[in-house]
Order: structure tokens, then sequence, then C-alpha cells
């Protein structure tokens, strides 16, 4: 009896087909609720990264100005917004940013003429690329669009709806600025992601401009369903299938809630269709869920979050705006130092940092932004296995003896010192100092020392070692002689003098086998 067995090709084919078959039954469709969109797990390499650059741009960015200590990218809302006076501190910033324009421009010169001025000419995505990479980032996030509406790709809805080009491709650079960076940090190996604005403030398609308002106003749900389809919906689609970020943040959604802005159905969408669906990770601003709803939770110009069951992003500017603001002086921007302590405490705590930078309207990264991010790069050369890949141990840091200070969030956004390095450096009369921050991978924890002691030594409190456990310094080679003392460690530290420290600011223990 002869029996046939068909071609190799056709049965690896078949194969194939069965195989493929099998995973879209077993798929997961996402379904526009918050059951099942919370029930996602973010992509793991969102909490890997740690450190990512936040980048504000746009026609806000020709102007540059605002109020020493407020957003500059919120120009055209200071200028021509709210004005009822409800809220006097909106009215003054709307004096000084209208005292300026006409100062500067003319009463005459509107909002729409800034985009020939936007011309982004000394503009070298490699280079902006370079330092990115230099800075220690894995993640990269650009406005591609504002609350001002204007798109920095070649949208066809932006235009429609305003009546003129509203895009930079079709007016000011000409230039497709979402992808030539976009390809340059894809290139350079970080993930590149994306800012995306649901809020459009003037927007012709918005209701009636007294309505609505972020004040509180109600909706005319209406015309507001005809911005949603005709604007926001298509908009978001087009940038998820066409240019694929590995982040989607969210924003200008806190004064209407989740159902009026119809975001639901867009993230079940999301999730069960965009190309890099596996990789994609979302922030948790989708109209009035911050906190509650979402991949990450964001606080901005905050503290952040210490509970280690949830994952969160602290987002802030270099200085007080996250658009480039010429207003800003010395002091507005925060030192090396400053950025550095406010990675360890963020990261000691289960966070992520994106810091923000606001390039100029030619297209150049402020020298002082840069030599911020490459300091921060150095740092992160000899200590990054303490930050990159870690998660949050059982403390997230050692306090010293004295009062622990609770802070509240003005002082966060503007306190002088600022908390974090209050906390931990330069610490009140009687007020209690975190002595290190930990970070963990495994049974390997780190102690981030944030002030070497006047002594050799170093105390771990309530910090058992095992007897195969080793303690480094990252940045010295061998190892560190160290004796137990009850519940306490006591590490003996390299011999330092200024030139052979591995570092500023910050020194590292890498502690292994750790009880």
């Amino acid at each position: 009896m002869k029996i046939h067995i068909p071609h190799l090709s056709i049965v690896i084919a078949f194969a194939c087909l069965f195989t493929n078959f099998s995973l879209s039954l077993n798929a997961i469709n996402y379904e526009a609720n918050w059951e099942s969109l919370d029930s996602r797990k973010t992509p793991d390499w969102y909490p890997d990264a740690k450190f990512g650059i936040f980048i504000h741009w746009g026609l806000y960015s020709v102007p540059s100005f605002s109020q020493r200590g407020t957003y500059s990218e919120w120009y055209w809302h200071a200028k021509d917004g709210d004005k009822t006076g409800k809220h006097q501190a909106a009215v003054d910033r709307g004096d000084i940013t209208n005292d300026f324009h006409n100062r500067v421009y003319g009463k005459d010169f509107e909002y729409a003429d800034f985009r020939p001025l936007f011309t982004c000419e000394m503009f070298e995505p490699d280079d902006w690329a370079d330092i990115f990479k230099r800075s220690g980032a894995k993640y990269v996030v650009l406005t591609s669009k504002h609350h001002d509406g204007y798109c920095l790709w070649p949208n066809k809805e932006a235009s429609q709806s305003y009546g003129m080009a509203w895009n930079s491709v079709e007016s000011g650079p000409k230039r497709d600025l979402m992808r030539d960076l976009g390809d340059a940090v894809k290139n350079a190996g970080l993930k590149m992601g994306h800012y995306y604005s649901i809020w459009d403030w003037f927007n012709p398609l918005w209701p009636e401009k007294d309505q609505p308002t972020y004040r509180g106003k109600p909706c005319n749900d209406e015309t507001l369903d005809n911005y949603i389809k005709k604007v926001m919906y298509p908009q978001f689609k087009e940038l998820v299938l066409d240019y694929e970020p590995a982040l989607i943040f969210s924003d200008g959604d806190w004064w209407m809630d989740d159902e009026k802005w119809q975001t639901k159905p867009l993230l079940a969408w999301l999730f069960n269709n965009a190309p890099n669906k596996e990789e994609v990770v979302i922030n948790d601003r989708w109209g009035k869920v911050r906190k509650k709803h979402g991949g990450y939770y964001t606080t901005e110009y905050g503290s952040g979050f210490s509970d280690p069951s949830i994952l969160w992003e602290e987002n802030r500017g270099i200085g007080k705006s996250f658009g480039y603001n010429r207003a800003e002086q010395f002091d507005d921007y925060n030192s090396t130092e400053l950025l550095i302590y406010m990675l360890c405490d963020i990261v000691s705590r289960g966070g992520n940092f994106l810091l923000d930078i606001g390039p100029t309207a030619d297209g150049r990264i402020p020298v002082v932004m840069q030599d911020r991010l490459i300091n921060m790069g150095k740092w992160l050369e000899v200590n990054g296995e303490a930050i990159f890949e870690t998660r949050r141990w059982k403390r997230d840091c050692q306090w010293g003896e004295g009062e622990i200070v609770e802070y509240t969030k003005q002082e966060f956004h503007k306190g002088v010192p600022d908390p974090i390095i209050e906390m931990a450096r330069y610490p009140r009369e009687g007020q209690a100092r975190k002595e290190c921050y930990f970070t963990s991978k495994g049974d390997t924890v780190y102690a981030l020392i944030t002030k070497l002691p006047d002594t050799d030594t170093f105390t771990l409190k309530d910090f058992e070692l095992s007897s195969e456990s080793d303690v480094e310094m990252l940045g010295f080679e061998g190892t560190l002689v160290y004796q137990s003392q009850g519940n306490n460690t006591i590490i003996t530290l390299p011999d330092f003098n200024p030139s052979t420290m591995p570092c500023d600011h910050v020194y590292t223990l890498k502690l292994s086998h750790v009880r």
C-alpha cells in the first residue's frame, strides 16, 4: 500500500494557519469599559525604562513667553482665553501676556500669525536623538498636538477644522517633525512616544466660544460630538496607525468626564487594533479619571506616589515651564544636582521620571537644557544599574533622626530649596533626612547614599546580609568590608579623594543576596 506524504511546505503552511487561528481564539478583545481596559497589563518596557524626555514644541515656541513660574505653552489661552474674573491668577497672567504681545507683536497680530515664524531651520533630529541617548533616557515623548490644536504632522483634520494650514507640513517649517524626530529616536535605540491633547481650545468645531470652558459650564453635546468624531477620533487613529507611538500621553482631559470625551471606545480600539498593540503604553488622562484608570498614573510638578501597587510617572520641566520661556532666569532652572536627586527619589518610590525640555522656534535645544541632560547621563553611566530595570524595595529610603516633614504640592512646584533635595541633602534644623534611597533587582539591593558621612563607614539600619553577600560601590573595583551589628550592617567605604570620586552627588552601594 502506497502512503502519500504531503509536501513539507504544505504541512508547514497548515501548521502556521492552525497556530494563528488558535492564537486569534485566545487573543483578548478589550471592551469599552474600565474593567476591561484596566485588565491590560502595562508592557514591561515602561517600568524598566525609569527615565524619559518630554518635549513641548509648537507655535507657542515663537513667543516663548509667560509670567515666570507659569507655562509658556498656554500663551494663546492666556492671551485670548477666559477673562471672567473668577480666577484672578488667570486674569493676571492674561494681562501680563497681552501687555507683552501688544508691545512686541502688536494688537492686530493673531496667534495664527506665528506660523511662518515657527521655522525650525536649526532642527537636526539626529543631534537631538544623540543628546537624548547621552542623557541615559530610555524613551522620548513629543507633543504631537498641544491644546492650541496645531499638529506637528501633516494632519488634514486640523487644517480643515481651522480653515487654514494648521500643521507643520502645510505651514511653518514645512516638515513632518514627528516623523523626522521619531525616526532618529528609534534609530538611536530609544522608545518614541507622543503627547496628544484631546482638548482643542479654540477649534471652530467646538461649541459656542463661551461653552464649554474648563470652568465647569455645561457642554453642548451635539457640537462636542461633532468635534470628537470629525477631529479627535481621526487624529488619534492616524497618530497610532502612521506613527506607532510606544507611549501615548493624553492631556486636556480634566474639565469633562470620560463619557463626554468618549475615550473608552477609543482606548478599546487602540488595544485591539494598534499595529504595535503589544508595546503601546497609555497614561491616566482620559476624562476625570486621573489616579483611577489607565496604564500608569501621572503627577505634574508634584511628589508622585509611594504606593508600590501602582505604576506612576512624575513629569516636570527643567525650568518652571514646559515650553521654552524666555522670561525664565538662572534660578528658575533646576541644577544637575537637584535633577539627579529627583530621579533617585522618584525611582526609589517605584516611579518613572519624565523630564521636559522646551526647544526654540528655530529648532535648538537650549544649551542649559543640554548641559543638564548630558550631566545626568554621566551620572547614569556609573549608577544606571541602580536605576534601570529596578523595582521599589520593601523600603524606599532610610530616614535619619528628626521630624519627617510633610510638604504641599505648591512647595513641590515652587519650593526653595526643592523638597526632594531638602529632605535628602539640605534638611532644616531638626528635620529627618533621607540618608539613602533603595532600589532592587531580585535579592540585590542598591543603596543610593545622598550625603557621604564624615566617617569612613556607612550604616544601613534594620538591614541584614547573608553569608553569601558581597558589597560594592558602583564606579569602584573590588568588594567592600562590612560587619553586622545587631540588625544593622556597617560598611567600610572606599578611600575617597576629589580625583578618585566615581561620580557626583549620589553614590551607590550594591548589596547582593540581601535577606
